[in-house]
């Protein structure tokens, strides 16, 4: 049956009976007889290193995984989706890696550079089969601020006799900040391996999805804010470290007046013309066998104009400049530059994998297979790491390009190593075509490709409504990212993010539960109307495990729960005992007077019977205590691990209400938390697992017991 149809189906009721035996936890153990039976870390070390030939075999398989698919694959089923897909996104390749490569303040040719190695590398390492990597506008845009703090212009001027003004050296300057790119990508790559080969692979769990999405948008901003000087044609001072993109929109706002008239028009014509011919590509595109490549029409259309009008001669716009020929030689990273780039390079390293490996599951629970996280690590480490060696500059994947590889037919990573090809035969032959291509419509290209990323302020009212602590976490990345810059503004939106996860475990809801009518159901007295409290008994129960950070509001809220205050009633009772022990001796004085003086028919009075007597008469004067509950049951199944300090806060309670005649049993304790209550000390000779019940109801069925039994002996619970 579909799943929709058994939704929409209303559901039998189901009923059951069962008849057993209240259960502790030592029934329990005996019941199913529990094993003592573990493995030594030796042990666990022995069989992790244990070799054989079928686990040799599997993992140099899960180690280059083009070799355990690549001989499958099937000509016939796939063969013509990947090609389409891969000439497709292949031409994506050439206007986005361009594009991107001023991002990272290089020369716009290692942005193909960066389209080419590390796709090849991903081929045979990657284990998703749809996504496109390659070069990504927030990885881009955390590399051009690494480039442009080491290498900043300001290194490379001189001054200029004849037109009296400061030149930079932009040959000398482009060819540091390309150093500098390569080792950080490097850097990138190494730490990605590390982790990889250490299983380090859910280390991207703490990067959430509102995390993502908002970093990602406060990234687009940075993005936007860098462009602006090949929109406008201006040069502005570069900034950085905090607040950088704050000063950098007032000089750029500064600078308006020097605007570039040409470069103006060239990029408001570019944006205009893209985001028309984008609506009209989305409206037809399902009549289409394959998507209009609109950047790739607007590249060549501006790079006739701009080589037709003579734009860089006759209005002075930047246009990209020579590309040559040829693939580049490997070359060794600068070694000295990696103790200045080893924070960014960590960055990078988690931010890309970070995107990668969410979209890469995204596509893989969508057609049903699974992608290797600790693999992806080393695929992308290799890719960038070597990338680095060849001068790229650090890859993630890409939304746009996955969504065309995907919707192109695109099955397998063979459309991933076709796009490559192509960019191969354009780095050959083709690139040289381009240089007379303005920086403005590559400027106008990132615009209009951002705007899904800005689509995603959207999520704050989604978010509003959903979960408002998620909407805090993406508000504060955002803020956090634009003000620290992304590589600061990472770290600190992942503190940041963290600090809820223990500000809800420190302020969880404390609840009293009741039953449910007629069922073994406890649920919050305060969520239901028809939850009964069991009479003379408390059931107290925390939304959050129990450990150092909120032990001390744990018993707090027990005592204001259960309304019994512990010093409180032991300071009654001391008083009562003290009032009752200063009567007797009072009695007992005023007794040995009255034996002197007065002779009655019984005789002398022994002293003893005459305190008895006092005693007797100060019991029937003393005013009762507040009223307690039998038995406080503690439900523990939120429980998933217990620290030093929850068992000693646990063991109080149990010390301390027992003092004041409140017996505490402990239920829906896992077993994690049952072996932390045996090594913290909390059971004795006294306080055994009899203390320990499975279930609730098992606890309340005990108590009730308890409480029939001291009623038929004429005593108090």
């Amino acid at each position: 049956m579909p799943q929709e149809d058994v939704e929409s189906t209303p559901r039998r009721r189901v009923g059951y009976t069962m008849q057993r035996t209240v259960l502790d936890e030592l029934s329990v153990d005996d019941m199913a007889e529990k094993s003592d039976s573990k493995n030594t870390l030796v042990e666990k070390l022995k069989d992790s290193v244990r070799c054989s030939g079928p686990r040799l075999k599997s993992c140099f398989f899960s180690c280059v995984p083009v070799l355990s698919w690549l001989p499958r694959y099937s000509l016939r089923e796939n063969a013509i989706g990947d090609l389409i897909s891969g000439i497709s996104v292949g031409i994506m390749h050439l206007p986005q890696g361009m594009a991107y490569a001023l991002l990272a303040a290089v020369p716009p040719v290692f942005g193909l550079y960066s389209s080419f190695y590390p796709i090849l590398l991903y081929f045979i390492f990657g284990t998703s089969k749809h996504i496109s990597v390659g070069t990504y506008a927030v990885m881009s845009v955390m590399i051009g601020s690494t480039t442009e703090r080491l290498a900043p212009d300001s290194d490379f001027t001189s001054w200029d006799n004849v037109s009296n003004s400061s030149i930079v050296d932009i040959f000398s300057r482009d060819a540091e900040r390309v150093k500098v790119a390569a080792a950080v990508t490097f850097m990138s790559g190494i730490f990605q391996l590390l982790l990889g080969l250490v299983q380090f692979g859910f280390v991207v769990t703490y990067l959430s999805e509102p995390l993502v999405r908002g970093y990602t948008t406060g990234a687009a901003i940075h993005v936007i804010v860098s462009q602006l000087k090949y929109t406008f044609g201006i040069n502005p001072q570069r900034y950085s470290g905090p607040f950088s993109l704050i000063y950098t929109v007032l000089e750029v706002c500064s600078l308006l007046p020097e605007t570039n008239i040409g470069t103006l028009v060239v990029s408001i014509v570019a944006i205009v013309g893209l985001i028309i011919a984008k609506e009209l590509s989305a409206l037809v595109a399902r009549r289409l066998p394959v998507p209009i490549p609109v950047e790739l029409i607007a590249v060549i259309l501006a790079t006739v104009i701009s080589w037709q009008f003579d734009l860089a001669l006759k209005y002075q716009v930047e246009v990209v400049g020579e590309i040559p020929s040829g693939l580049q030689l490997p070359v060794l990273p600068k070694s000295s530059l990696f103790g200045a780039v080893i924070g960014d390079a960590f960055a990078l390293a988690v931010v890309g994998y970070g995107i990668a490996i969410s979209l890469g599951r995204t596509f893989a629970l969508k057609y049903g297979y699974k992608v290797d996280s600790n693999q992806e690590l080393i695929a992308l480490g290799l890719s960038n790491a070597v990338g680095g060696v060849f001068q790229c500059f650090a890859i993630s994947c890409s939304m746009s390009r996955t969504m065309v590889q995907v919707s192109t037919g695109g099955k397998t990573q063979v459309a991933g190593a076709l796009s490559a090809v192509v960019i191969l035969v354009i780095l050959l032959w083709i690139g040289m075509l381009f240089e007379q291509l303005p920086k403005a419509v590559l400027a106008a290209i990132i615009f209009v490709n951002l705007h899904g990323m800005m689509k995603q302020f959207g999520d704050i009212k989604t978010l509003w409504n959903s979960n408002r602590v998620d909407m805090l976490v993406w508000v504060m990345t955002l803020i956090l990212t634009v003000l620290f810059n992304p590589d600061l503004g990472l770290a600190a939106s992942i503190a940041f993010s963290m600090l809820t996860v223990i500000f809800r475990t420190q302020l969880p809801k404390y609840s009293l539960l009741g039953q449910v009518p007629g069922t073994d159901i406890y649920r919050p007295i305060e969520d239901y109307n028809q939850v009964k409290e069991i009479p003379e008994l408390m059931i107290f129960r925390s939304s959050a495990t129990l450990y150092f950070a909120n032990a001390e509001m744990y018993a707090d809220a027990l005592a204001e729960k259960s309304g019994v205050d512990i010093a409180k009633v032991l300071s009654h009772r001391k008083k009562l005992e003290n009032k009752r022990k200063r009567k007797e001796k009072k009695e007992a004085k005023k007794a040995k007077k009255l034996a002197k003086t007065e002779i009655t028919e019984k005789g002398e009075e022994s002293d003893d019977s005459v305190k008895e007597q006092v005693v007797f008469t100060i019991e029937v004067d003393t005013k009762p205590g507040p009223t307690l509950p039998r038995a406080i049951i503690l439900e523990l199944s939120a429980c998933n691990f217990l620290d030093t300090v929850g068992v000693k806060t646990l063991s109080n309670i149990r010390k301390d209400y027992g003092e004041v005649g409140v017996m505490v049993l402990l239920a829906g304790c896992q077993s994690c938390v049952v072996e932390s209550l045996e090594k913290g000390g909390f059971f004795s000779e006294k306080v055994t697992k009899a203390i320990l019940f499975t279930s609730v109801h098992d606890a309340v069925l005990y108590c009730k017991a308890e409480g029939q039994d001291e009623a038929m002996d004429g005593t108090q619970f």
